[in-house]
């Protein structure tokens, strides 16, 4: 499964992205597909305001709203057990400019999924 590449708009970052304003490493694991799964979801979940809006077996999907103006980003995961690697996606629904969310999200859920914070 691929994920939807990036806009041109600096609002998203991808691990699929060959662009280093968009790119993102992918996160390997070494546990079982399930388990890495109930791992990325726990560690999208530790994120404030974000639900998980799909969960199937190697995919899930949530949704991340800002504090204040409510804008939803969409925030989507692939547990890629052939590869070994969590691939994923943050875009914001809406505008240009993000402030670097999407990026400083995926970082600390990068940062749980290796076992740091």
């Amino acid at each position: 499964m691929s994920l939807p590449p990036c806009p041109a708009s600096p609002n998203c970052v991808s691990t699929e992205a060959q662009d280093a304003r968009h790119q993102m490493s992918p996160v390997p694991f070494s546990d079982a597909p399930a388990s890495a799964q109930t791992r990325a979801r726990a560690a999208l979940l530790a994120e404030p305001r974000t639900v998980v809006v799909v969960d199937t077996p190697g995919y899930l999907r949530a949704e991340s709203t800002s504090r204040i103006f409510r804008f939803v980003d969409d925030v989507e995961m692939v547990i890629d057990s052939t590869a070994g690697v969590f691939r994923f996606r943050s875009a914001s629904r809406l505008g240009r400019g993000d402030l670097g969310v999407n990026r400083s999200r995926m970082e600390r859920v990068s940062a749980r999924l290796k076992g740091g914070t």
